[in-house]
């Protein structure tokens, strides 16, 4: 069987926003927008010095703009944060030309991502480094070092700290998959997969509402 991911349904692009534009934030979005981290968000939320509400029944968070503005201001950050069309960021590590190819496509016709990619680990963590990826989609099994040194180094790095990674694999076995989540791994992913199935992973763990 292959482990290529399956093409069946291009992601939806009609429902993209530019964020600087949006009325209501995800906490996801607010973090991308305005440059700071997403756990910076929603401790300011959780604390009562941003305002919002949460979803009736639900865990997730909503940040309308006037309150996002306010929150800004009143902490002395340039309202210039909060910037048209930004974009998460997302680093794709797989040695497969061909796996890489086709995510690095279909996540950036999706038009809310901007993607960088590597093919092996001492690369991803020099990507890492500069461009701060918000969410990290890393093979397990990589040239030179497995998913789960990339990750616990990942999370051992101050300035990564927030970065989610989601494992994507067709190898690991249930144990290998353990000592994944214990190395701070926040997802993993059977390969082969649907593209849509991806998305969907992208979007809950970027706390991201879905394309439409």
């Amino acid at each position: 069987m292959s482990n290529t991911p399956t093409r069946k349904k291009q992601p939806a692009v009609d429902g993209r926003r530019p964020l600087g534009g949006l009325a209501v934030f995800t906490t996801g979005e607010a973090a991308t927008a305005t440059g700071l981290s997403q756990q910076t968000i929603i401790r300011n939320f959780d604390a009562g010095r941003l305002q919002g509400y949460r979803v009736p029944g639900s865990r997730f968070r909503r940040i309308p703009r006037d309150s996002l503005l306010a929150f800004l201001k009143d902490n002395g950050i340039p309202l210039d944060r909060l910037r048209e069309g930004s974009r998460h960021r997302l680093l794709v590590v797989d040695d497969d030309p061909g796996v890489l190819a086709l995510l690095d496509e279909v996540l950036r016709l999706d038009g809310r991502f901007e993607v960088r990619t590597a093919t092996c680990g001492y690369d991803a963590g020099m990507e890492s480094v500069g461009f701060r990826p918000e969410l990290i989609l890393l093979d397990y099994m990589l040239p030179d070092i497995n998913g789960d040194r990339v990750c616990r180094s990942v999370k051992e790095t101050p300035e990564l700290s927030d970065t989610r990674v989601l494992i994507i694999s067709g190898a690991a076995t249930d144990e290998e998959v353990e000592r994944l989540m214990a190395a701070g791994a926040d997802g993993f992913l059977q390969k082969p997969f649907e593209l849509t199935t991806l998305i969907a992973r992208i979007e809950a763990l970027l706390d991201l509402p879905a394309a439409v």
